[in-house]
């Protein structure tokens, strides 16, 4: 327990991110925690699908090549880590640390977390799992672990850990975890803090071509500065760290394991070159219930994408459309999506750009529906169908698809386990002091603009926005840099409004949660990614860039903005 400020580094923020970012880390600064984050709803359902083929498999084995590099210099610098890299096997993956750091001849002390899976209790699914807290992580590092492995935690968790055992926080600690939580998000995506996949990237040229990780100054009221190592590249700055704050996330409440965090009490600062101070945060009790993310196989998958080229590209897309339906009606697939893609122009230079694409998208529990015969039909139109007939790639045997679903489980009925250096395995309490999760009421709107002139131009002048998915759901953080464009903002985009802007969610249920400390509105729609992610059930299948999109589309805004 101590009162100096607590320094936590992020070297991970999916799994597949830069390789060399562990060393990277630690060479470039100061850093006292280093966290790797693995782990997405996607991820656990190919670590699944990795453990069907081989049972030794489900943690991520690039992890481990990371470490080889680095454990020494690690354990040079007093360097702790911490990471969900375990994913499905957290004890198999601490156990090959184990034999790596015996290898290195470097010594380590390997702790790992566990019961979060519960796949057992859910026949059918191929992994499921309980999102637990940091109190687990805490433990092992208070029994004195130099590198924590653990499943299924929030990805928050990999930082509250860390803070609650520096600074000896104990669960009632609500407004100073809720401040390491939100540390934790901004952390925890990596490179989206320090100016990767930015709105406003433009106006830094070259800033983001190679941007530093981030990290964080966390300190014993909860407070915390977010920063990067000195020289790396990218910047911090107060619209990166907003940007990723909205990130995935809902109402003013952002439930988790240790705390509720209202989100609507966040304050940044801007405290010097390359550093957002981030204060205010009240934490409230944690819901009794804990997510548990289910991944299960829907079925099969396959599609075929059509290449129209030159004059009559709706009369070619109406064609194929009948041809197929046709040559399929024996045995339909159990859903088909027809999508045209008009990325044709008149009068165009090059082949490519006088073409648009037809895209066939056909799913079913049987292999067999989406296969061979869309194999067949597709190949045997090849010399009967529209003039200029070809295909971007001619369709395989199709491919299984995953379905992403959540339930709940009470806090108590998880046996949530701290697994220590020595063996010793310390049972981590649920959390007593608890609160059914209820929605907060719409701040006050900020006065609006008095009446103007007005130009018809892409919202993306005035506003940035960061989008992604939650199950089947997406979020869309929009947030205004100035006083004035907020006030413009806060009252033009409306649930309703966004249904106009983005024609897809026109008939979905669309909620505008409104966060006046951060200037921005987070939009979560339901039910625009079907099945989830793994699904694919939709051109964007993760919602990366509906935020986007929605910047490309063109309001009336007032000039004084402009």
């Amino acid at each position: 327990m101590t009162a100096a400020p607590l320094r936590v580094g992020n070297f991970s923020g999916f799994y597949g991110d830069r390789s060399g970012a562990l060393r990277e880390m630690l060479t470039g600064g100061e850093v006292d925690v280093l966290t790797g984050d693995y782990l997405a709803e996607l991820t656990m359902l190919i670590l699944a699908r990795d453990r069907l083929k081989d049972p030794a498999a489900g943690y991520a084995r690039t992890f481990l090549r990371q470490l080889e590099d680095c454990l020494g210099l690690a354990h040079e610098r007093g360097v702790r880590i911490v990471t969900n890299a375990g994913g499905l096997r957290p004890a198999g993956l601490a156990d090959a640390v184990r034999r790596l750091a015996d290898r290195l001849g470097i010594p380590v002390r390997v702790a790992h977390v566990e019961g979060d899976d519960l796949t057992g209790r859910h026949p059918g699914s191929l992994a499921a799992h309980a999102y637990l807290g940091g109190f687990g992580i805490a433990a092992c590092l208070r029994g004195g672990a130099d590198l924590v492995v653990t499943g299924r935690v929030t990805d928050a968790a990999l930082v509250t850990g860390p803070a609650a055992a520096h600074f000896g926080w104990g669960p009632a600690d609500h407004d100073r975890l809720a401040g390491a939580v939100v540390a934790g998000h901004v952390l925890e995506c990596g490179t989206q803090a320090t100016g990767g996949n930015y709105a406003f990237f433009g106006e830094r040229p070259g800033a983001v071509r190679r941007p530093g990780f981030p990290l964080a100054e966390i300190h014993a009221d909860g407070s915390s500065v977010i920063t990067k190592h000195p020289g790396t590249g990218g910047f911090v700055d107060v619209g990166t760290v907003t940007a990723q704050l909205l990130y995935e996330t809902g109402g003013a409440r952002y439930a988790g394991p240790d705390v509720t965090v209202r989100l609507d009490s966040v304050r940044l600062g801007q405290d010097g070159p390359d550093r957002v101070r981030v204060e205010g945060v009240r934490g409230e009790a944690p819901p009794p219930a804990l997510k548990v993310g289910l991944n299960r196989l829907g079925g099969f998958r396959n599609e075929v994408v059509f290449v129209l080229t030159g004059l009559g590209i709706e009369a070619k897309a109406d064609l194929v459309r009948e041809q197929m339906t046709d040559a399929l009606a024996k045995s339909p697939p159990a859903e088909v999506r027809w999508d045209l893609v008009r990325t044709d122009r008149p009068d165009a230079g090059t082949e490519e750009t006088a073409s648009a694409l037809l895209r066939l998208v056909v799913r079913d529990p049987s292999q067999e529906a989406v296969g061979r015969a869309l194999s067949g039909a597709a190949v045997e139109l090849a010399l009967a169908s529209y003039p200029g007939f070809h295909v971007l790639a001619p369709p395989g045997k199709g491919s299984p698809y995953g379905v992403f679903e959540e339930a709940y489980v009470p806090q108590g009925d998880v046996d949530h386990v701290a697994v220590l250096h020595d063996g010793r395995r310390v049972p981590v309490s649920p959390a007593h002091d608890t609160a059914v999760l209820e929605d907060v009421p719409e701040s006050a709107l900020p006065e609006p603009l008095p009446p103007g002139p007005t130009r018809r131009v892409p919202l993306g002048l005035v506003a940035g926005a960061r989008s992604g998915d939650k199950g089947g759901s997406a979020n869309v953080g929009v947030w205004a840099r100035t006083e004035d464009a907020w006030r413009w903002l806060a009252h033009e985009l409306t649930a309703e409004r966004f249904r106009e802007l983005i024609p897809e969610a026109a008939r979905l249920p669309v909620t505008r949660h409104v966060l006046p400390n951060l200037r921005a509105v987070n939009v979560v729609v339901e039910g625009i990614l079907g099945e989830g992610a793994a699904a694919r059930a939709r051109f964007d299948p993760q919602a990366k860039a509906l935020g986007e999109w929605l910047r490309s589309r063109h309001l009336d805004i007032p000039e004084v903005l402009l």
